[in-house]
């Protein structure tokens, strides 16, 4: 049994005075994903950058208080790997891996984009680099006996279930349709799978993320961005997933909530 966490945390030294620890002394999980950490490993309190009973990768960003990704693993990795090979954004603390011995598994935070700005251009050359290697980390992975899983913050919705308010966000960066596109290629082409849609073909969401404005999160009107994304091999083998919503605004310690999955 294999139990995987991925949840963006929005701050990880804000998410840790508001409940953050706790989720993580609690949870069952072998492994923890974290995106938009927001910090270098040195700005962080020692329970947060290596908390008991964790080993820890960080990929920090250039740009002091942006970005950020991590991956906990109870059993220590045997290899660990910053950034996939593109230049641009190679200390941008938007990907960090690590090995296990039958696994590779990823944290990945994808640009957000902003549609008709810069932002948005990013955004799209970080699609155009990390298809490629997607592949090709398949494909290696595969030649060595292991599956890989890429958990984070994809900044996409998929499909129309995949967002309450589809209608009125299909000009908005996220529910593009070049970027729904791209994710087409992730799991075809590239023989990827959308391991929670793979278990709820046909649930609308469940939405892993709810602005901080208005009522969303009280209304549910929310996107589902935060997948886990993995070979076949591995994907089969999964029996559960959750999205572990706070049961009130007031408890949540991210505007993101994580996505658990056990794989037999």
């Amino acid at each position: 049994m294999l139990t995987v966490s991925t949840v963006n945390v929005n701050g990880l030294r804000a998410a840790a005075k508001k409940g953050y620890l706790e989720w993580l002394a609690a949870t069952p999980a072998d492994v923890v994903c974290l995106q938009e950490v927001r910090a270098e490993p040195g700005q962080l309190p020692d329970e947060v950058r290596s908390p008991e009973g964790w080993h820890v990768a960080h990929a920090h960003s250039e740009v002091k208080g942006r970005n950020g990704v991590a991956v906990l693993t109870r059993a220590a990795p045997t290899a660990v790997r910053v950034g996939f090979g593109a230049p641009e954004f190679e200390h941008s603390g938007r990907y960090v891996e690590v090995e296990l011995p039958n696994l590779v598994v990823a944290s990945l935070y994808l640009p957000s984009g902003d549609v008709g700005t810069p932002r948005q251009d990013e955004k799209d050359r970080f699609m155009a680099a990390f298809l490629p290697y997607l592949v090709e980390l398949r494909d290696k992975a595969a030649a060595g006996g292991r599956e890989v899983l890429v958990c984070g913050d994809w900044n996409i919705a998929h499909r129309e279930v995949d967002l309450k308010a589809w209608k009125t966000n299909q000009k908005s960066s996220g529910f593009l349709p070049s970027e729904r596109a791209w994710l087409d290629r992730v799991f075809g082409e590239a023989r990827y799978v959308d391991v929670v849609r793979s278990l709820h073909p046909d649930a609308v969401g469940p939405y892993t993320w709810w602005s901080y404005r208005g009522k969303a999160f009280d209304n549910d009107s929310g996107w589902r961005i935060d997948y886990q994304v993995a070979t076949e091999g591995l994907a089969a083998r999964a029996t559960s997933a959750v999205v572990e919503r706070a049961a009130t605004y007031a408890e949540r310690w991210s505007d993101h909530a994580p996505v658990t999955i056990t794989y037999a």
